[in-house]
């Protein structure tokens, strides 16, 4: 009992000193600083890791050093969704401050030249932090890393900002820091309370480690549809910088991590000096954390093979990409396997951290600066070896998915050509207007070949992330490699939406073909209006143009608007959503349905509910309410689990279900969804929700089962073994029945499905309840094991059930991945705008 007292008086003891830690406990021994530059603590108002910095202390505490320190200048490159400033310091001596646009300048032309002195040459670093927000000790420690760069007085100080050029961000994550912040400091006590039973360490759904709509940040480094991204990458292009850092946390058990990460599971584009130089800079990491007695480890875990993570981004962009993770204390402090976990002691490890990076980056300076330089080189000799030629890609209806694509392109600096005239290639037509060429002789020509690439063999079965995303598929847009510059018009400096129009005023109706992306918005619009609108069930000629199933019907008569004001509003959403709206004057067609027939299906406004909150993964669930929000303008209502059972249903004819468990609904709420859906509602189910689906009879839902015996597999092999058996992300190909109505807007009898699950959904027994049905060895890029690639094949992704008036829409995997994946986001909208007609 004594022995316990004594242990409980000493954590006590113990967790009191963190409470009374002063700047010395994280700063370097011997080095004195400049009186004149303002402690975090004199701006933000307490010792940092007392509490979690707020974002707006941070931006505070930032432009008061930039105020103070002709070391340092700072910008405000654009803003989060919450109107939260993306700011980017930019720290070196004052004498390369006079002279930094020409440094910049002469970094770049080294990438661009056959031979370069790197004597002479700072070194560029890009230091992020905290891009998950709940992993804030990097953001803490940043308000460290800027005072020491700002204040600290020596001759190495001196000698590091004349070597090398800082580009610091603060905050890679402003939301979500400041989301996570709010909850570690109105849950802390003046007591600390290491239990991790604590409120304090269980966040409230969905937590702060995402953005405003709760996407992981770290996965769009490529992709870049997110406003914190395109800052970030509009600087990273702006500048190349030789390392970039990214400063993370773990697992409470865990002690601390620097990268090189797993050597199989790096991807092949990357060279192997790359890793090579990236082993050598972490013995400066391992020489300053053993300094200080901080455990850590290496090569154990993560990896460097998908090219969207801070870290790996670089490596395919001539940098090398550092990946660090600290052990999370979740709060303040927090019980670990390796004692008390306290936040400052996180925030000490980062921070040493980012000063052992400084250090590396100073004293392999031209090392660094000529292995950036030779990639260049060769990445331009393997374009030269593909000069004259190019890829292709497009959709001959659908403009705006490629200009979209076309757009990350554009941020990525790469550049691409309009097509000189129409042409058609390998069957797959390409339209001048709808299409773009991209040549393959230019600078970026290794991140084109990670864009686009087609892979199914690889070294290693495990990825810590996906194993492909191939940009072309994603977009679902015809595309091919290999063809000929000839083919290239001008090159594409201003980038523009294809312009969108009515073709004319009308006193009988207007049709609108359903192909392009944003035709839902213009749809939506419609109805919203209260105006009437019918959808095509059949192929029709009119006018000498064929329209194809899903065509928009919106008759002149017996309108809200009147002929006049009918064609204004309908010009004004074309144009805004970029679509082509057709004038005619008859009925009667050429070949097909007339715009009389039954088989013209009168629609009705969506009434849309999403369901969040706990069961639920917001990751999914944030990428469905990004896409109604901020692409199609439709108004999507978040229902809580929590709050469910008071909600009145019937106010919706849509509920959404994102990945789910629904460990979140109680039997009382299950029952009062079902009887919604049997009363007229249609429910939308993706992942693991189908198995939700049909435990609770929602639907006769019927799954292969895979076992895969564990032979000759030695303990220790146990994990891999299990793991090779994932699918962590891959691209697949189906089969598509291009009359049913999910499938309404598609040109091709085959589209690419992004599937990261295992649920494998057997096929009706009548064909056309298949609309959509994996094709035999389904396989487009990415890893899958034998054993689930022979399963898979010949299933579906996608069953439409009835139960009562209403439907079950069940989809296997995601259609809305990660913001990009743009060339099934139609699916979704089928299920709704169509929903009455599945």
């Amino acid at each position: 009992m004594k022995k316990l007292f004594l242990l409980c008086l000493l954590s006590c003891a113990f967790i009191q000193a963190q409470n009374e830690i002063d700047l010395s406990y994280y700063l370097p021994q011997g080095v004195t600083y400049n009186q004149n530059i303002p402690t975090p603590e004199s701006v933000i108002g307490h010792q940092v890791g007392k509490w979690h910095v707020t974002h707006d202390k941070l931006v505070q505490y930032m432009y008061a050093l930039a105020n103070a320190s002709d070391r340092i200048t700072i910008e405000n490159r654009g803003k989060t969704f919450e109107d939260r400033p993306l700011l980017l310091l930019t720290i070196t001596s004052p004498k390369n401050h006079q002279r930094i646009d020409d440094i910049r300048k002469a970094h770049i032309a080294a990438t661009e030249s056959n031979s370069v002195n790197t004597a002479n040459m700072p070194i560029v670093v890009y230091q992020g932090f905290s891009i998950h927000g709940n992993e804030p000790s990097g953001a803490n420690a940043g308000l460290l890393a800027a005072y020491y760069l700002a204040a600290a007085e020596s001759e190495a100080i001196n000698d590091l900002l004349e070597n090398v050029i800082i580009l610091f961000d603060p905050s890679f994550n402003p939301d979500g820091l400041q989301r996570f912040a709010y909850w570690a400091n109105t849950n802390k006590s003046i007591n600390l309370n290491p239990d991790p039973n604590d409120r304090e360490y269980s966040e409230v759904w969905p937590g702060g480690r995402t953005n405003h709509y709760w996407f992981d940040m770290n996965r769009d480094w490529l992709p870049v549809q997110l406003p914190e991204s395109r800052a970030r990458i509009a600087t990273f292009h702006k500048w190349l910088p030789n390392i970039l850092t990214d400063h993370h946390e773990m697992g409470t058990n865990s002690t601390f991590f620097f990268q090189p990460g797993i050597q199989s599971r790096t991807h092949p584009l990357t060279p192997k000096l790359n890793q090579e130089l990236t082993k050598r800079i972490a013995n400066y990491h391992a020489k300053a954390l053993d300094k200080i007695g901080s455990l850590y480890y290496t090569e154990e875990s993560f990896d460097d093979f998908y090219y969207g993570k801070g870290s790996t981004f670089p490596d395919i962009n001539g940098g090398i990409g550092i990946l660090f993770e600290q052990a999370s204390s979740r709060g303040h402090v927090q019980e670990s396997d390796n004692g008390l976990l306290t936040f400052p002691f996180g925030i000490r490890n980062q921070f040493t951290a980012a000063l052992s990076t400084l250090e590396a980056a100073k004293n392999m300076r031209e090392e660094i600066l000529t292995y950036q330089h030779n990639f260049f080189k060769n990445a331009r000799n393997e374009a030269a070896k593909e000069s004259g030629k190019a890829i292709v890609f497009g959709d001959e209806k659908d403009a705006a998915k490629t200009y979209h694509l076309a757009e990350i392109l554009k941020r990525h600096q790469i550049k691409f050509n309009e097509i000189k005239q129409d042409f058609t290639v390998n069957g797959k037509h390409f339209k001048k207007g709808y299409s773009y060429i991209i040549p393959k002789n230019q600078k970026n020509t290794r991140l084109i070949n990670a864009m686009f690439e087609i892979r199914t063999t690889f070294k290693d079965s495990l990825f810590y992330d996906v194993s492909a995303w191939t940009f072309p598929l994603a977009f679902n847009l015809d595309y091919a490699e290999g063809v000929s510059t000839k083919n290239a018009g001008a090159e594409v400096a201003d980038l523009q939406f294809k312009k969108g129009k009515v073709t004319g005023q009308s006193n009988y109706a207007y049709v609108m073909e359903w192909h392009e992306y944003y035709t839902p918005k213009v749809l939506n619009k419609i109805l919203s209006k209260g105006l009437r609108a019918k959808v095509a069930m059949k192929q029709f000629n009119l006018n000498g143009t064929p329209y194809d199933y899903g065509t928009i019907l919106i008759p002149v008569q017996n309108q809200k608007l009147n002929a006049k004001n009918l064609y204004s509003f309908l010009n004004d959403l074309a144009q805004e959503s970029h679509v082509q709206i057709d004038a005619v004057s008859t009925g009667l067609t050429q070949k097909g349905i007339d715009l009389g027939s039954s088989q013209f299906k009168a629609l009705k406004n969506p009434k849309i509910a999403l369901l969040v909150g706990d069961g639920i993964t917001s990751y999914d669930a944030g990428e469905i309410w990004h896409l109604f929000d901020t692409r199609y303008d439709i108004t999507v209502t978040k229902l809580d689990t929590k709050t469910i059972a008071n909600a009145d249903l019937s106010r919706y004819n849509t509920i959404i279900v994102a990945n789910s468990r629904t460990s979140g609904l109680s039997e009382a709420n299950t029952k009062k969804i079902i009887t919604w859906v049997k009363n007229g509602g249609t429910i939308i189910g993706y992942r693991n929700t189908l198995k939700w689906f049909k435990s609770k009879k929602l639907a006769k839902l019927e799954f292969k089962k895979v076992k895969v015996p564990a032979k000759n597999v030695s303990f220790e092999e146990r994990r891999d073994f299990r793991g090779a058996q994932f699918i962590g992300g891959a691209i697949f190909e189906a089969e598509i029945d291009r009359s049913h109505p999910i499938n309404f807007g598609y040109k091709n009898t085959k589209i690419a499905l992004f599937r990261n699950t295992t649920i494998f959904m057997k096929a009706d027994s009548s064909s056309y309840n298949n609309p959509i049905q994996y094709t035999k060895r389904p396989i487009l890029s990415g890893y899958i094991s034998k054993q689930n690639l022979d399963s898979l094949g010949g299933t579906v992704p996608l069953q439409i059930k009835s139960l009562g008036s209403g439907k079950v829409v069940a989809f296997t995997d995601n259609t809305n991945f990660r913001a990009f994946w743009y060339g099934t986001n139609k699916l979704l909208m089928n299920a709704i705008f169509f929903r009455e007609e599945l």
